[in-house]
């Protein structure tokens, strides 16, 4: 059978018309998507901006089914579920990131970051420390040391804390000191004897400013039977940082009163007081005080200062005139007062009986001053 070479020069026109009309179908078609897609992502925007985020996510959804290979879209969605609560949602979204081979390097990087929150914004502690410990040598370790320093300080693993507290200073994200040594006084807590006073001695060495390891220190000295050696940590304290002084009045006090230092106690209490008044200090003194009536104190305090807690502690040891009236009103006094005397967090604003080294509210390491709810 001869091959007939006009079958040839017919279908050669032929196929090129019909692969034109796909192509143009094709173009076509790629066309309404890609109108179709940004129309979705902008009206997810403009969702967003007016805090509709549930029409938002719906029309981001619609985008991503749209555009399936917009690594930005991925992003906005799974902040989007991370934000609304939806965690489970925003970790599959960046786990199919994650998944993809054609992702760039730094969108990859930016992807496990991503994780690293949607897991730490869930409580998963142990599986937000493995996606963030991926970080390492990238973009975003800086950021990621700083999310597994909060994770180890609430699980109270003051060693590995510690150790991420240094590794921040080296890379210059500032001084971290301070935490350092609330560390080194967490472990000392848990731990006694010349151990615990061993780990007091670093926190002063590596933070001086800080008066938490000499208090502490001094109170185990004070428990071991040293009133004087304790005395002598706190008045030292009390000369290099007399900012603290109304936090260790208290225990000068007391331990002065053990070891017969009254007088050596008074002289720096009272200096302190006249160069800033205080009614930590103030109790202090009326505790030491003992030539003449110590409650006159009160009163000059009321000279200086306003104070509703010093006219409670003074009208406590007066005799009135109508002395059937003085329990009801010392109670209503007292009462009123007792919010004065709080410690507040100048982070949060959490109050508190006593103050903490670290605020129970908002997580703050020293952010309640050594000062009164009255006093601020």
């Amino acid at each position: 059978m001869d091959f007939d070479l006009s079958w040839v020069l017919w279908g050669l026109p032929i196929a090129f018309v019909l692969g034109w009309v796909a192509s143009r179908l094709d173009l076509r078609q790629l066309r309404i998507e890609n109108r179709q897609a940004p129309k979705a992502y902008f009206r997810g925007l403009n969702f967003l901006l007016n805090e509709q985020q549930d029409q938002a996510i719906d029309a981001f959804i619609e985008a991503v089914r749209g555009d399936p290979d917009t690594s930005e879209l991925h992003f906005a969605l799974g902040n989007l579920f991370r934000r609304r609560g939806e965690y489970e949602r925003a970790v599959r979204v960046h786990e199919h990131l994650l998944s993809r081979g054609d992702l760039s390097r730094a969108e990859r990087q930016r992807a496990q970051h991503a994780l690293a929150l949607d897991f730490l914004k869930a409580g998963l502690l142990d599986r937000a420390e493995e996606a963030l410990r991926k970080l390492d040598g990238t973009a975003y370790e800086g950021q990621a040391l700083l999310a597994l320093l909060s994770i180890y300080e609430r699980s109270r693993d003051w060693t590995q804390a510690a150790e991420i507290a240094h590794r921040l200073e080296e890379s210059g994200q500032g001084s971290f000191a301070g935490r350092r040594a609330h560390y080194l006084c967490e472990q000392a807590a848990l731990s006694d004897g010349a151990e615990a006073e061993s780990l007091l001695r670093q926190a002063m060495q590596a933070a001086p400013d800080s008066p938490r390891p000499a208090i502490e220190l001094a109170a185990s000295r004070r428990k071991a039977g040293d009133a004087a050696g304790a005395f002598r940590l706190l008045d030292e304290l009390g000369q290099a940082s007399p900012a603290s002084i109304p936090l260790l009045a208290r225990p000068l006090a007391q331990y002065a009163a053990a070891c017969g230092m009254e007088h050596q106690a008074l002289a720096m209490l009272k200096h302190s007081y006249e160069l800033s008044p205080s009614l930590d200090v103030l109790e202090a003194i009326v505790s030491l005080d003992s030539n003449g009536d110590a409650r006159d104190w009160y009163v000059r305090h009321l000279e200086r200062e306003p104070s509703l807690v010093a006219a409670s502690r003074w009208l406590a040891g007066e005799k009135l005139e109508h002395q059937q009236y003085h329990a009801r009103v010392q109670r209503a006094l007292e009462h009123a007062a007792k919010p004065l005397v709080r410690y507040r967090c100048a982070a949060c604003g959490f109050e508190a009986k006593q103050h903490f080294w670290q605020c129970p509210g908002c997580q703050a390491w020293d952010s309640y001053p050594p000062r009164r709810v009255e006093e601020l």
